[in-house]
């Protein structure tokens, strides 16, 4: 199972805690995680193997985009914050667009990521 992970600057520290609290699920050895440029840095230091793609304003949001689209991705994290502005707003909504166009689970926010880790 390959799960995508993306965070906003201001959920960061939620998404580490987040996986920290799944660290027993996450670190199976049939799940691989797959995260945009500074949140996988921050899952690296704290302690999980992480495949890296650009940061989010980047390109890495569209990066993951295309592997939701080519059938590579099983799951996808994403902690947005709806509070801030984000220059790269259209590759979020593609992200966001071509989950449902392939029926991928589309986490947001803590709860729903939680009943979705627990499902696996």
């Amino acid at each position: 199972m390959h799960i995508a992970i993306i965070s906003h600057d201001g959920k960061k520290a939620e998404m580490i805690q987040f996986l920290m609290d799944y660290k027993a699920i996450l670190a199976q050895k049939k799940i691989s995680l797959i995260a945009t440029g500074t949140t996988g840095e921050k899952a690296e230091k704290a302690g999980f193997n992480v495949k890296k793609v650009l940061s989010g304003p980047m390109g890495g949001d569209a990066q993951i985009a295309a592997k939701v689209a080519e059938g590579n991705i099983d799951l996808v994290i994403f902690f947005r914050d709806p509070l801030e502005k984000h220059p790269h707003e259209p590759d979020i909504s593609m992200l966001m667009r071509l989950c449902d166009v392939h029926n991928i689970p589309l986490a947001t926010n803590p709860a729903t990521a939680e009943l979705l880790i627990k499902a696996i």
